[in-house]
């Protein structure tokens, strides 16, 4: 005999099944979560927050190497961190603008960099020796083009030293037309697009840096916890600091104390004339370093070079012998 089912009867098996999987459940064991594929790629709050840190110290970093590269005041500032499709990125790029491809290692995957033209013109111009100064953006000639290269290789690797703690390289691969940079990736995939103000002198403008998301969600999760985790100063962090310290230079003087002379003594100075001074002969001047007091010494000759014998380090304990060339 055949029985023909009904909405009702169909609802009522649907639950009671329904029913049964949950009291077969174990309590402690937590319900399956609805996997969203449009979230996939998503940034979240804490990977945004590590991304800005690493962020902040790339441009603190780029903005002392170019200082010291360009000798020209130079700042760098984070300006924005966000998320959007490649589709997005590409409508904001700028007709006038130095672009060029990034390999992200070991990761495999290719982003963008993108410098306005209105920068490039006023530091190459510094390269070569001129003045730096603001002018319209223009295309590079051949020889710029060259100079301008190796200003983003500099560029590249203060951002590789930014992202070393979790083992993330950047290599420049060569630079793109907009036509070119919108195969790099699909129009739909989510990416990280980074920007920063520079400012040189009188110009200012925009470094931009578009990175896919979906790659960088393993390494995120590493900075994260590399970032929770307590940093302890390795002795081989603490030698290569030494070594670097030890290459810097400083200026150094050996300068009198301060003493007290008639005006009518300095004003009745010629050449050839001796200014007595108020003071022994054997007293020991004052040896600066930095322009700041470091120790108590004396003018002493060593061969052709003027030179100075410390009577006491700073703090006035062990004697040392130092020269000055």
């Amino acid at each position: 005999m055949e029985k023909n089912l009904g909405q009702e009867d169909i609802d009522a098996l649907f639950a009671a099944a329904n029913s049964s999987a949950k009291a077969m459940q174990p309590e402690n064991e937590q319900p399956p979560e609805t996997y969203v594929f449009s979230r996939a790629g998503k940034i979240s709050n804490d990977q945004m927050r590590a991304i800005s840190t690493v962020n902040d110290l790339f441009a603190r970093n780029l903005m002392h190497a170019l200082s010291v590269w360009l000798r020209v005041p130079f700042r760098a500032k984070l300006v924005a961190g966000e998320q959007l499709p490649f589709s997005e990125f590409l409508e904001r790029l700028s007709s006038m603008a130095y672009l060029c491809s990034v390999r992200l290692e070991p990761l495999g995957a290719v982003g963008l960099m993108e410098m306005d033209l209105s920068l490039a013109g006023p530091i190459v111009d510094v390269l070569l020796g001129g003045t730096g100064q603001a002018a319209d953006p223009r295309e590079l000639t051949d020889i710029e083009e060259s100079i301008m290269s190796s200003v983003m290789e500099l560029v590249v690797h203060e951002l590789t030293l930014a992202w070393q703690p979790v083992g993330l390289q950047f290599t420049i691969e060569k630079r793109e037309t907009e036509a070119q940079a919108a195969r790099t990736m699909t129009l739909g995939e989510k990416t990280l697009c980074v920007s920063f103000d520079l400012k040189m002198q009188d110009v200012q403008g925009v470094l931009n840096l578009c990175l896919p998301a979906v790659v960088l969600n393993a390494i995120l999760r590493k900075l994260i916890s590399e970032g929770d985790r307590p940093r302890r100063r390795s002795e081989d962090a603490a030698v290569r600091i030494r070594e670097l310290m030890s290459r810097a230079r400083a200026g150094v003087s050996l300068q009198l104390p301060p003493i007290r002379l008639r005006a009518s003594e300095i004003a009745a100075l010629t050449p050839d004339t001796i200014l007595r001074m108020p003071m022994a002969c054997h007293e020991p001047l004052e040896l600066r370093i930095g322009g700041l007091p470091f120790a108590r010494a004396r003018a002493v000759r060593s061969r052709e070079h003027r030179g100075a014998r410390l009577e006491s380090d700073a703090e006035g304990k062990a004697q040392a012998a130092a020269q000055i060339n």
